[in-house]
C-alpha cells in the first residue's frame, strides 16, 4: 500500500486545474469568489475543468460567505445547484453549515447529503468555527458519504491548531474520527514534517499554490515544491 500523502489544491478555472495536476496534485477543490472564502462554481466552470483534467474534483456547495445555509429558499436553491452539478458529472463535494449558536445545522447538512447520496464529500472548515468540534463529529458520524474533514484545528489557522490536529490524528478510527483529516488553512511547508509524523496524510492548499496572490493562476512551481516535500 502506498503511503503517498494526498495533495488537494483549490482551482478556480481550467488553467488552475491543469497547472495543479501537472505539478502533482491528487485532487482539486473547485470554488469561485475567494473574496467570500470560496463559493459554488457554475455548472459551466465545472464542466470545463472536468474536461481539462483527469484527477478527482470536489465541488464546493456554498452560496454566501460564512457558515450559514440561509433560509429554506436559499437551501432549496443550493439543493437544485447540487442536482445540476451531479447531472453534469460531479461525483464529489464540499459543504458544511452551522446555526446561530455555532452548532451543526444538521437539517441543512442532511438535506444536501441526501441530494448528493452516493457521492463522497468533505465537511469543510466550519468545524473550526463550531462550538464543540468533538460533538459535531459525533452528530455527523452516520451521514452517508462523509469521508473527510477539512480543518486547520483552529479558526485562527494551523499555527494555533497544531495541538488539536495532532490529537485528532491520534484518534483515527474512533467513533466520529473515521473520516480523513485533511489539513488546510494557513498551512505552510514547515508544518508538514510534524503533521506527517503525527499521522496526517492529506493536505489542502489554496493561497500557497499562488505566490503572486489570488488574482494570479496556480503556480506549477509552487505546487511541485509541495509535492516534493510531501513525498520526501
Amino acid at each position: 500500500m502506498s503511503n503517498r500523502a494526498l495533495l488537494e489544491v483549490i482551482a478556480l478555472d481550467p488553467r488552475d486545474a491543469v497547472a495543479a495536476q501537472t505539478a502533482g496534485a491528487d485532487r482539486l477543490e473547485l470554488v469561485t469568489d475567494m473574496a467570500a472564502d470560496g463559493l459554488t462554481p457554475t455548472r459551466d466552470t465545472f464542466a470545463r475543468i472536468r474536461d481539462a483534467v483527469d484527477i478527482p474534483l470536489r465541488v464546493m456547495l456554498r452560496r454566501t460567505d460564512g457558515f450559514s445555509a440561509g433560509g429554506p429558499r436559499e437551501l432549496d436553491t443550493l439543493a437544485e445547484t447540487a442536482r445540476a452539478l451531479r447531472e453534469e458529472g460531479a461525483e464529489e463535494f464540499v459543504l458544511g453549515f452551522l446555526d446561530d449558536q455555532g452548532l451543526p445545522d444538521t437539517a441543512a447538512v442532511e438535506r444536501l447529503a441526501t441530494e448528493i447520496e452516493g457521492c463522497r464529500w468533505t465537511f469543510h472548515r466550519a468545524i473550526d468555527h463550531c462550538a464543540d468540534r468533538g460533538a459535531l463529529r459525533k452528530q455527523l458520524a452516520e451521514l452517508p458519504g462523509l469521508d473527510t474533514y477539512l480543518t486547520a484545528g483552529s479558526a485562527a489557522g494551523v499555527d494555533d491548531g497544531l495541538a488539536t490536529l495532532t490529537a485528532e490524528a491520534a484518534r483515527r478510527g474512533e467513533p466520529g474520527y473515521g473520516p480523513t483529516l485533511l489539513v488546510g488553512g494557513g498551512l505552510r511547508l514547515e508544518h508538514v514534517p510534524g503533521l506527517r509524523r503525527a499521522g496526517v496524510a492529506a493536505f489542502h492548499i489554496g493561497g500557497a499554490a499562488r505566490p503572486d496572490g489570488w488574482s494570479a493562476p496556480v503556480s506549477t512551481d509552487a505546487v511541485r515544491v509541495w509535492r516534493e516535500v510531501l513525498d520526501a
